[in-house]
């Protein structure tokens, strides 16, 4: 939700199914990237007279890059697949799955969603042996299995959503060339990062730039530091739990975590225009203090869409680089979270080439097909990293398969009066002087007052 917030723009109301490309974009065996064995195997798979429909999120340049994954299914088994989308997906597919015209695969970057939909009936539960595939061969794979598990109808828990195509949240960027004239050196942990800033402070300058304004969503920025430092400073199973409800907004946990982001954005010394400034300071501008001269600032956490909006030129790698938003020396138990979205795959309508889809998903070749192009990271830790288009996508792929948990945005997973309202305005008033615990106790009373 926050990246279509940050990213969408207007789009035509539905995209009908699509026919079969022209050409395959790599041909095999011609480029020692791919794993062409793979598609030698999927040959032996014969879909020939199947038709597969695939409803996913993928509109524009996007929907292009997928048909150029989905072309290899076809080549390889002979099957007819048609893809299509809508501008409303998330409402098209409730629609369909409830009037029994579903597609044979639905793509959802909503999990709280998905998990609606199997608790219905909707879903079709994929096999013990996808998700043990899961757990073996992708970055904390107990944390994606957790991630595609819901209740079925009868309140059984089971396997139904094959995570494809991932997003990653726990990223700071800077300039290198600010670092070196400075002789900064990447901090390793969050007591180093602390001590970094400090030394930036010390000499003159302000470490970060933060920026919570996004129109009617401002505030969500701000989320995202929240629930990257409680993965940080609480378990795992306690973030669940804050998902939940369990565990409440007012509860010590939370309350420092909130707290925890206040050292950084509620400092004056720490924030480029002071906190006062960091409500008031649009998401997409508040990176550029980073490229002024002198520097505004040294740091920006933020995702990997957010390059977007650097100045345009900015070359990735060299006049703009990043780290891994590190984790507590102190808490080595929680070793190294990543924070993160993604889209899932799922069976809505049953059928062999269905299940032979899933199956295509798990070879290397399915992922580094469009590692090769744009915007698509995997922790798949089986593909061949080099087969990213850049080094700065092969760093980020890197973060995730060498993740030891994964957690999907917490408000995106909240119901949408608190992750897509109270958590915002919530953080918004922290950042304009309310305490930790008020802010906590505010947002706690919005969710219990839901009916």
């Amino acid at each position: 939700m926050k990246l279509r917030l940050a990213l969408t723009v207007a789009t035509l109301a539905l995209a009908v199914a699509t026919p079969a490309l022209a050409e395959l974009k790599f041909k095999p065996g011609e480029d020692a990237r791919f794993n062409w064995a793979n598609f030698e195997e999927l040959k032996k798979v014969d879909l020939k007279g199947e038709t597969l429909t695939v409803f996913g999120p993928w509109r524009g340049d996007d929907e292009a890059l997928v048909q150029s994954i989905l072309e290899y299914f076809r080549e390889a088994t002979g099957a007819t697949v048609n893809y299509a989308s809508s501008e409303n997906y998330e409402q098209q597919i409730v629609i369909d799955t409830e009037a029994g015209s579903p597609p044979n695969i639905a793509i959802l970057p909503q999990p709280g969603l998905l998990a609606d939909l199997a608790a219905k009936g909707r879903l079709v539960p994929l096999t013990d042996g996808d998700a043990s595939f899961i757990k073996d061969n992708y970055g904390a794979g107990e944390s994606w299995v957790s991630l595609g598990t819901y209740k079925d109808k009868d309140g059984a828990s089971k396997f139904f959503a094959f995570p494809y195509k991932a997003d990653l949240k726990s990223l700071v960027w800077y300039v290198p060339e600010n670092f070196a004239d400075a002789d900064y050196e990447i901090p390793k942990t969050m007591e180093e990062l602390f001590a970094l800033s400090d030394k930036i402070v010390a000499d003159g300058g302000k470490p970060w730039c933060i920026g919570l304004g996004s129109g009617g969503a401002t505030g969500w920025p701000a989320t995202d530091w929240v629930e990257d430092l409680m993965l940080r400073t609480q378990t795992p199973e306690a973030y669940d739990k804050w998902v939940t409800n369990e565990l409440k907004f007012d509860s010590p946990e939370v309350v420092g975590a909130i707290d925890e982001f206040g050292k950084f954005a509620r400092n004056d010394a720490y924030v480029d225009g002071g906190a006062a400034g960091v409500a008031s300071t649009d998401f997409r501008d508040s990176p550029k203090g980073l490229f002024a001269t002198p520097p505004k600032c040294y740091m920006h956490r933020q995702a990997s869409f957010i390059p977007s909006f650097f100045p345009e030129g900015t070359k990735l790698g060299q006049d703009a680089d990043f780290f891994y938003f590190p984790p507590f020396a102190s808490k080595p138990e929680l070793g190294t979270p990543v924070l993160g979205a993604g889209t899932l795959v799922t069976i809505t309508k049953d059928s062999k080439a269905a299940r032979a889809f899933i199956d295509f998903l798990k070879l290397p070749l399915a992922h580094e097909l469009w590692m090769a192009q744009s915007g698509f990271l995997t922790p798949l830790k089986t593909v061949n990293a080099e087969a990213y288009a850049n080094e700065t996508l092969k760093k980020e792929g890197a973060i995730l398969t060498t993740a030891t948990t994964f957690r999907f945005d917490a408000s995106d997973l909240m119901p949408g009066k608190i992750g897509a309202g109270a958590f915002w305005t919530g953080m918004v008033d922290y950042v304009g002087g309310k305490s930790a615990a008020d802010t906590g106790a505010a947002i706690q009373k919005a969710w219990d007052e839901i009916k």
